[in-house]
């Protein structure tokens, strides 16, 4: 299901519109800017390395090395491009990239104990949508064909993505994508339409707030689909750090679930001064969502 794209217009008459129908009922389409692959060239200065976060509890290697992995989940179309270097822009070629995310209503496939918008338990058990690998080309890319990721309770829209080197992961990390750009597709597209407000976003996700702009994709419109990109500037030499989250498929007990909404062994809490919150409204929530506002 493609969305509808936005009509040119400026940036700050964008910002204009978007803040003005945040207003009211919904939301401007807003996109920021990226070239369809990223031109990485050699440096002698050091690039700034990606920032590792928690895993979470949602991963495990299906064994699909593939571009497409969709499996029929409902939602918007998205190309996600990866360019993956080391610190002196050099292509990491041949590395394995490893993506993953929660569907179009905030699940994750695989995983037993998950709770939707309607507070019903969900068992994704045998599943393996929205998860694939890919190697680093020689352009330093890794390129997949998937849907836009949805939300629940507790973190603000996100992709998964590992780089391996055989068995050992370099970089553990996530990519967040556009408030103002979520906001419009959630509140105006059937599959992504909830009964709740999202109350995290970029700007109070805790994982977000400590990682900082190594994290932040950047999406544009093209035909047919979204495209985010993000570069990984990754240590070759590095190791992510271990996690001890229940194995594939163990989220059974509901001792283990976050309350509704949520997903089984949340990570981290947010630091210092970000703590639980309710969910903004008018013009405080353009102010968050919108870079300059």
């Amino acid at each position: 299901m493609p969305a509808n794209p936005a009509q040119p217009a400026s940036a700050s008459r964008r910002r204009h519109l978007l803040a003005a129908a945040l207003g009211g009922a919904g939301l401007l389409t807003l996109s920021r800017t990226a070239p369809a692959a990223a031109q990485v060239l050699p440096t002698a200065t050091a690039l700034p390395l990606t920032a590792q976060t928690t895993e979470g509890p949602f991963y495990f290697d299906p064994g699909k090395t593939r571009q497409d992995i969709t499996e029929g989940q409902p939602g918007v179309a998205l190309e996600v491009r990866f360019t993956v270097v080391d610190a002196h822009g050099q292509p990491l070629t041949g590395k394995r990239v490893d993506l993953w995310h929660c569907n179009a209503a905030g699940v994750y496939s695989g995983y037993a104990g998950q709770i939707d918008d309607y507070d019903q338990r969900v068992s994704t058990k045998g599943q393996t949508f929205l998860r694939g690998s890919q190697q680093v080309g020689a352009d330093g890319v890794a390129t997949f064909r998937t849907v836009y990721p949805g939300w629940y309770e507790g973190r603000a829209t996100h992709l998964h993505m590992k780089v391996l080197d055989g068995n050992r992961a370099l970089l553990t990390t996530q990519c967040f994508l556009p408030d103002a750009l979520s906001e419009y597709l959630y509140t105006r597209l059937p599959a992504y339409k909830r009964q709740r407000v999202r109350e995290t976003l970029n700007s109070n996700d805790g994982i977000a707030l400590r990682a900082g702009d190594t994290v932040q994709g950047a999406v544009r419109e093209a035909k047919g689909r979204y495209i985010a990109t993000l570069m990984l500037v990754v240590d070759p030499a590095a190791t992510s750090p271990r996690e001890m989250f229940p194995p594939q498929g163990q989220h059974d007990d509901p001792a283990m679930s976050s309350p509704a909404g949520s997903h089984a062994g949340p990570p981290p809490g947010p630091p210092p001064g970000h703590g639980p919150h309710a969910a903004l409204e008018g013009e405080p929530r353009v102010a968050a969502m919108v870079p300059g506002v």
